[in-house]
C-alpha cells in the first residue's frame, strides 16, 4: 500500500456507531475518576521530585520526543498524528499492574497515572493540536479534515471532563458505592475498547495487511521510545531501581484506546492513524509484559549472586 492510500483511508462510522463510541470513552474516564482518592496524590509531598518530574515526563517531554521520531523517520502523515495523539494521551491502569507485577512502586505509578488522567481533559486534545500544527503534513492533513481547532479542543475537553468530574464527585461523596461499580465500569468500557479495536483490525485488515510491516515497526520503534524515556527519566530523577521500573511502565504504556477513540469520533477516523493507535495498544502490552520478565529475571539473577557470594563466604 502506497502512503497516499493510507493517509485517505477513513474509518467511517453511523451515528449509532459515533455513538457508542462517545459513550465508552466517557464510561472509561468515569471509571478512572471512581478510583481517584487524596491519597494518590501525596506523592507530591513524599516524593516531589519524582511526582513532578514524572509528570512533566509524561505529559510534555513524551510528545516532545515523539515530535523529534517523527522528524527521524518521516512517516505517512497519518501514522504521524496517530504517533501525536498516543503520545499525548494519558496513562492507564495497565501500567499500575505492570508497576506491580515487576516489584516497581506502585504509589508513583498510581500517583502519576492519576494526575495525568486529570490532565488529559484539557492537555490531550490542546497538546494534539499543538503538535499536529507544528508537523507540516500533519497539519496539512488537518486542514484536509476541515478540524476547527477550537470545536476539537472544546469537544473532545467536554468529553473527558464531564465523566471524570462527575466520577470524582461520586467517589468524594460516597467512596463505598464508587468502590463497588468501579469494577463493573472499568470492565464495560474496557470491554468496548477492546472490542472497537478487534473490530477495526479485523475489518479493515484487507486493506491495511500491505502496510502491516510499516505499521508494527513504526510501533514498535515508538514505544521503544516511549518506554527508554521513562527509563531515562527514572535514572535522572531517583535512585532507587522501584521507582525507575514505575516511570519505565508510565511513560511506556500509554492509554491507546483513549487515542482511537479520539480519532474515530473526533478527528474523522483518520485510518493510518487509528491503525497505528490499535497497532500500539496489542504490541505496549507485549512489550509490557517482556519487561516484567526482564526485570524479574534480573532480580532472580541478583538474589542468586548473593546467595552464592555467601556461600562462598561461609
Amino acid at each position: 500500500m502506497d502512503t497516499a492510500t493510507l493517509d485517505s483511508l477513513r474509518i467511517v462510522l453511523d451515528p449509532v456507531g459515533q455513538a457508542g463510541i462517545a459513550i465508552a470513552l466517557m464510561v472509561v474516564m468515569f471509571s478512572v475518576a471512581l478510583g481517584l482518592q487524596v491519597n494518590d496524590f501525596r506523592m507530591l509531598v513524599k516524593k516531589p521530585r519524582v511526582y513532578l518530574g514524572g509528570v512533566v515526563t509524561q505529559v510534555l517531554i513524551l510528545p516532545l520526543v515523539t515530535f523529534g521520531l517523527i522528524h527521524l523517520i518521516s512517516p505517512p502523515p497519518s501514522i504521524a498524528l496517530g504517533m501525536i495523539v498516543v503520545a499525548c494521551c494519558p496513562g492507564g491502569a495497565v501500567s499500575n499492574l505492570l508497576t506491580y507485577l515487576s516489584r516497581g512502586d506502585v504509589a508513583v505509578s498510581v500517583a502519576l497515572t492519576a494526575t495525568s488522567s486529570m490532565l488529559a481533559a484539557l492537555l490531550t486534545p490542546t497538546l494534539t493540536l499543538f503538535w499536529a500544527q507544528a508537523y507540516e503534513p500533519t497539519a496539512l492533513l488537518l486542514q484536509s479534515l476541515e478540524v476547527d481547532p477550537l470545536l476539537f479542543i472544546g469537544q473532545t475537553t467536554l468529553l473527558l471532563a464531564i465523566p471524570l468530574a462527575a466520577g470524582m464527585i461520586v467517589a468524594a461523596k460516597a467512596p463505598d458505592f464508587a468502590r463497588r461499580i468501579r469494577k463493573r465500569t472499568t470492565l464495560a468500557g474496557t470491554a468496548v475498547l477492546g472490542a472497537t479495536i478487534i473490530y477495526g483490525i479485523i475489518y479493515f485488515i484487507p486493506v491495511l495487511w500491505p502496510a502491516a510491516g510499516l505499521l508494527v515497526g513504526i510501533a514498535l520503534i515508538h514505544n521503544a521510545t516511549a518506554f527508554a524515556t521513562g527509563a531515562a527519566a527514572g535514572f535522572l530523577l531517583s535512585g532507587q531501581s522501584s521507582v525507575r521500573r514505575a516511570l519505565t511502565f508510565e511513560v511506556g504504556i500509554q492509554n491507546s484506546g483513549l487515542a482511537l477513540i479520539i480519532l474515530l469520533s473526533q478527528l474523522k477516523g483518520v485510518g493510518g492513524a487509528a491503525a497505528i493507535a490499535a497497532v500500539w495498544g496489542v504490541w505496549h502490552l507485549l512489550a509490557g509484559g517482556l519487561l516484567v520478565f526482564a526485570f524479574n529475571y534480573y532480580d532472580k539473577a541478583i538474589l542468586r549472586s548473593k546467595n552464592a557470594a555467601k556461600t562462598i563466604n561461609v
